[in-house]
């Protein structure tokens, strides 16, 4: 099963991954992972417009689900058949996955939580005012250019989803929202 992960900043979309990888045993692709190599490939400095601006570039230059598709011939070619793709955030690339009979997870909490999550985990992308991380995320959550189907519009993205996760509460409460998704009850057709 292909899970595609979307949802807001600082919600948990690794923590997700995670379980899905060591109790679950998906594999790991990160959308934001081939998207930093890129980043750098480019001499640029990791920021969230980079990562944001040279994401848009990748889709303009080789299609908008160019990362998923990247991922999911990689994991073909591999001979995996679970997998999550972390980070989904422009329509065409949840598409991608749903074409492939692949699922999308969204991942949410109260913007409070989210906040204090990204200044604990302190990466490159995190050390922003509370106002910034805000901003940020009004500017992602819709296209800037519905028009270009390269933007990022993870709202879109949102609408498209199969399951929405809460994560408000403790590590044990999100485990189990994830062991009661539908994808692993025996009777679920997959």
């Amino acid at each position: 099963m292909i899970l595609g992960i979307t949802g807001t900043n600082g919600a948990g979309k690794g923590t997700v991954v995670d379980y899905l990888v060591q109790k679950h045993g998906y594999t790991h692709y990160s959308s934001r992972a081939a998207i930093t190599e890129e980043i750098l490939k480019r001499d640029l400095e990791v920021n969230r417009t980079n990562l944001n601006e040279v994401a848009t570039d990748l889709r303009e230059k080789f299609g908008p689900s160019y990362i998923p598709d990247l991922y999911m011939k990689r994991a073909k070619e591999q001979g995996i058949q679970d997998y999550v793709i972390e980070s989904i955030r422009n329509p065409f690339e949840a598409e991608a996955i749903k074409a492939r009979g692949g699922k999308i997870l969204i991942v949410d909490a109260d913007k409070n939580i989210r906040y204090e999550r990204i200044t604990a985990r302190a990466s490159e992308t995190d050390k922003v005012s509370f106002e910034e991380f805000v901003a940020q995320e009004d500017r992602e959550m819709t296209s800037e250019d519905p028009t270009n189907p390269a933007k990022m519009s993870i709202h879109a993205v949102m609408a498209m989803a199969d399951y929405t996760l809460e994560n408000n509460g403790t590590l044990e409460e999100l485990h189990a929202q994830i062991d009661a998704l539908p994808l692993f009850n025996d009777s679920a057709v997959q």
